[in-house]
């Protein structure tokens, strides 16, 4: 583990008033570099960078200090940071007439626009300097897709606690303290958890209560409106990396911090987590899933990736660079995550989004969940659409088909027909509706599908609607009625229409 000691958050506000004055911000940073050097970054590519900051101003001298992590001139540190006190504190050491970042600052926005730093070891912020690489057990990474993942889809609403299970570098706890009165982060990492005092600090966001421990053994019984984790959920042979290694056999760490959520969410709470699973040979991965699911609990999992285990085990070895290495202690790693994955019958691992509900329904055994494969693009962030996703659900566990056509419903917003068939013909193929918000459906419709959702407008019920098209159609309105509830309902559940009004006709 590393033992490098971190820099003292007690004078970060110091250091915060010179970053902004220096416009190091995530918008300064774009406005300096230009897009293209800007998402260069993101690629681990570090020379377009290097190129647009060979100015003096005291923004080319942060971007190179802290995100690039190259030695500055002494004098050119003293005109952009209040450097004595940076010095003392541990955020930059001097060499000789040089002085150098001990860790990684990377410019953050917020999402309503806040000036916010997450703090992390030097080259290892994904996408920055020298992408991860790392094989140092104790290694704290910085910002990466995942961990923007997670935050989007998390359901903001205001709450009295929140719990952060393996904040790392602090990104989630950092959200969390913008929504919740009380955010109590843990980690198994005391490094990762002093991290996130610097992260918390440096964007003069509140204290949380930070405790070391695994899982929630830091928390025992305590319960919280939001639980959030993007934990070490890699599958591979043995806990070699303490920030990607969970440690436990297989899957079994996702699958014990899904279980073991149920009973600390508060009635009502949501708990977001990012997850790898296996699939195993002779198994239904939706049941394996299922099977995760605690008592008392709604769940949406949505799988986003599947690799084989070839791919997955390359992805990792690359991760931590030790393709990089010898290439026979290279080819024993590789074997040796094979073996594992053949011990277990293991013939892919997926990759995605686990949403827990705390829910009243759930508990008394009328739970809902949802399990499906999403590899698509999404909006985010999508918390919005996931809180809009359990709240239809609890719309249509409550309508048996004559409530349904008895309700009301509206053309969810953005949603567009298209209709595909050869050109000239009299009909189309089939129709699909499209969404152009949160998760970006489509699905295919009939006539009377296509004509319902047309003219949904929440001025009449569904039946009179319905009644109306077998008019048009000649066809029989009792058979209608009959068939079509089913296809209100997906349409409901899959948010293309949206309930204005549940039982009056």
């Amino acid at each position: 583990m590393s033992t490098t000691s971190l820099p003292a958050p007690d004078r970060s506000p110091r250091l915060r008033e010179a970053l902004l004055a220096a416009d190091f911000t995530a918008d300064g940073l774009l406005d300096l570099l230009g897009a293209p050097a800007y998402a260069a970054l993101a690629r681990s590519e570090t020379v377009p960078a290097l190129r647009a900051t060979r100015g003096e101003s005291p923004l080319d001298t942060l971007v190179r200090l802290f995100l690039l992590q190259r030695p500055v001139p002494y004098e050119r540190a003293r005109a952009a940071l209040p450097l004595a006190e940076c010095i003392e504190d541990g955020w930059v050491v001097r060499t000789d007439d040089e002085v150098r970042a001990t860790v990684d600052v990377r410019p953050y926005g917020g999402p309503e626009g806040q000036d916010w730093y997450i703090v992390s070891d030097l080259g290892c912020a994904v996408g920055g300097a020298g992408g991860i690489g790392s094989r140092e057990e104790g290694v704290v990474l910085g910002v990466g897709g995942a961990s923007t993942t997670l935050a989007g889809i998390t359901v903001r609403t205001p709450v009295a606690s929140a719990l952060d299970i393996g904040s790392g570098s602090g990104i989630q706890t950092l959200h969390a303290s913008q929504h919740a009165t009380r955010v109590t982060a843990t980690d198994l990492n005391p490094r990762a958890l002093e991290f996130t005092r610097l992260t918390l600090a440096l964007s003069g966001a509140p204290e949380a209560d930070v405790r070391l421990g695994s899982l929630y053994e830091p928390v025992g019984t305590e319960t919280y409106d939001l639980i959030v984790s993007n934990p070490p959920f890699v599958i591979s042979p043995g806990a070699r990396l303490t920030y990607r290694d969970g440690g436990m056999g297989g899957d079994d760490l996702c699958r014990t911090l899904v279980q073991q959520s149920g009973d600390r969410l508060n009635e009502g709470g949501y708990a977001h987590f990012l997850a790898n699973w296996q699939h195993v040979e002779g198994e239904e991965w939706q049941s394996r899933l299922s099977s995760w699911v605690p008592h008392g609990c709604d769940a949406w999992i949505v799988q986003r990736e599947v690799q084989d285990v070839t791919q997955y085990a390359e992805l990792w070895l690359r991760d931590s660079g030790d393709h990089r290495t010898d290439p026979a202690e290279y080819a024993a790693r590789y074997d040796a995550w094979l073996d594992e994955f053949e011990a277990r019958r293991t013939k892919g691992v997926g990759f995605g989004w686990i949403t827990l509900r705390k829910s009243a329904a759930a508990a008394a055994g009328n739970p809902s969940i949802v399990v499906e494969e999403w590899p698509h693009a999404v909006e985010q962030p999508l918390g919005p659409a996931v809180q809009a996703h359990f709240a239809r659900q609890d719309f249509l566990r409550e309508q048996d088909d004559a409530a349904l056509l008895a309700g009301r419903f509206t053309l969810a917003a953005e949603v567009v027909q298209e209709q595909v068939g050869l050109p000239g013909a009299e009909d189309p193929e089939h129709v699909v509706l499209r969404q152009n918000r949160g998760m970006r459906r489509a699905t295919k419709v009939d006539a009377v599908g296509a004509g319902f959702a047309g003219v949904c407008d929440g001025t009449l019920p569904a039946g009179r609607i319905l009644d109306a098209i077998a008019q048009l159609m000649n066809e029989d309105p009792v058979l209608l009625r009959d068939r079509t509830p089913q296809a209100i309902r997906l349409l409901v559940e899959e948010g293309f229409l949206e309930p204005v009004s549940p039982s009056v006709g």
